[in-house]
């Protein structure tokens, strides 16, 4: 039997009269090892700009200008990836007023297809896609930090991912201590990462304006027509758009989510992609495809050559913005992680509470580790094919539980419903990032998919199987009460739901 730490209690409110039982049912709510809603609009906005204006839009121009070697047709898959992510985040605003659980797509996969997928979804997201974004913005970081003292060299490599390590420790630590003064400095970070982005657009503009138009001349000569090239292209535009649906991971915690889920989405979404396709005309103004190529640093290249004296700024705001989008991360995907936890599909201790703090320690800094893990390798476009094919093969999964949700429960309480055509568009577009790529990269495809397989015989032999030997369960048992005094955590207090 595993042991259990309790809550510490504070004073109670002092009962003299009637009056006093609304203030003492509120104590007792507050007093519950349970996740509290703490975000507002303001935050959850914070944290879908906070994940999306990560570290995406300074890395990935590279990658899509790399497959589709043309300035036209690189935008034009900008626009796409902003229409497709609008589209998607839609159909999420439907599945989060829907199903109004954290844990995202893990929640949404569970509800419709079972227990299987939701496990498959689960183990790809904390095996590749999860740590692997988590590395990618914590290189980004280490990279723009670094950059300027190393003008004219590459950056040492084993700097960079001691840096990325230290960030990654750091914010996991920020967000165990205070949700509440992290979702502030992301409110912050928000803001200077929207400067940054700003920073670049009114100077590429104006490179622009006068006069240097020769980069757009004959824009989409040369452009590349292999369907497998423009699918990879696309998930470089998709990374630095992803995270347009990692607020539902967080739905316990918003207040208020019918109203603020949708409305953050809506506030979102056409903000960046505007930033985003304005973003990519000022850099392809200054700096031509050979040259975005040739860069490991777009921003802080295109800054040398409009900024002057003031170039030293684009690495700074950069690498905040970076600093901000993997705190951000880091407090969302463990909440992934905490939720799985919490229907027996990884151990019990993952779902766990800080007693104290009200965060899902365990999960934060298991997610920590594996992130850790992912270092072992700094070429960040390997990293981003690896994740963003898997990632799409189960967003569309869960679209297309969104439709066969409708088709088993049609009565099923729906705050919001989107048009028909909308995720059918969006599933369709979606299999072809999906399948597409399979003769392209296939070495990335197969690891993807054999990650993926190896998590079958990881649910029968961790979740359906119930006779484990004695031993394991004991030694699970010790280990799971180490972890409750190491980190101070205790089951989460039930909460009745409204969830239907």
């Amino acid at each position: 039997m595993m042991a259990d730490i309790s809550s510490p209690m504070s004073e109670a409110p002092m009962l003299n009269s009637p009056g006093n039982d609304k203030a003492f049912q509120e104590w007792k709510d507050e007093e519950k090892v349970r996740m509290k809603k703490q975000l507002g609009l303001l935050e959850g906005v914070a944290i879908i700009l906070g994940i999306i204006f990560g570290s995406g839009i300074f890395v990935s121009p590279k990658g899509v200008i790399m497959e589709v070697k043309s300035v036209g047709l690189s935008l034009v898959i900008w626009m796409l990836c902003g229409l497709l992510s609008m589209i998607g985040a839609l159909c999420y605003a439907e599945l989060g007023t829907s199903i109004p659980k954290s844990g995202g797509d893990y929640a949404y996969i569970f509800e419709a297809f079972g227990p299987l997928p939701a496990f498959l979804y689960l183990w790809d997201a904390m095996l590749i896609f999860v740590p692997t974004t988590n590395a990618i913005m914590g290189l980004t970081f280490a990279n723009y930090v670094i950059q300027p003292f190393f003008p004219n060299c590459s950056n040492p490599d084993s700097a960079v991912r001691l840096i990325a390590a230290v960030t990654i420790c750091f914010l996991t630590f920020m967000n165990c201590y205070d949700i509440k003064q992290t979702t502030k400095m992301q409110n912050v970070f928000m803001f200077t990462k929207i400067l940054a982005l700003v920073l670049i657009i009114i100077s590429g503009l104006s490179y622009f304006l006068m006069g240097n138009t020769s980069n757009f001349e004959n824009a989409f000569e040369g452009g590349s027509t292999d369907p497998g090239k423009i699918a990879v292209a696309f998930y470089s535009g998709i990374f630095s758009y992803s995270g347009w649906n990692y607020l539902n991971f967080m739905t316990e915690e918003l207040k208020n989510p019918y109203v603020n889920l949708p409305r953050a989405i809506y506030i979102s979404l056409p903000l960046v992609t505007l930033i985003y396709v304005f973003a990519n005309v000022a850099y392809l103004a200054v700096l031509t495809p050979m040259a975005m190529e040739a860069s490991n640093a777009i921003a802080v290249t295109f800054a040398d050559r409009v900024l002057g004296m003031m170039s030293w700024s684009m690495p700074l705001l950069v690498a905040l913005s970076a600093f901000g989008g993997l705190s951000v991360h880091i407090m969302t995907s463990s909440r992934m992680c905490f939720v799985g936890a919490r229907y027996g599909h990884f151990p019990a201790m993952l779902s766990h509470i800080n007693v104290k703090r009200f965060t899902p320690t365990p999960s934060l800094v298991f997610l920590n580790i594996l992130s850790l893990i992912m270092l072992c390798t700094s070429d960040v476009y390997v990293l981003i094919t690896y994740s963003s094919f898997v990632e799409s093969f189960f967003i569309m999964l869960s679209v297309g539980g969104m439709l066969w949700l409708r088709y088993k429960r049609p009565n099923m309480t729906r705050p919001i419903k989107v048009s028909l055509w909308v995720p059918i568009v969006f599933i369709v577009v979606c299999m072809f990032l999906v399948f597409v790529p399979c003769y392209y990269v296939p070495y990335e495809v197969g690891m993807g998919v054999l990650i993926t397989v190896t998590g079958i015989p990881a649910f029968f032999l961790g979740v359906v199987w119930e006779k484990k030997p004695s031993w394991f369960i004991h030694a699970l048992g010790k280990f799971t009460f180490g972890v409750q005094k190491l980190f101070l955590s205790a089951r989460e207090e039930k909460e009745e739901s409204n969830y239907e």
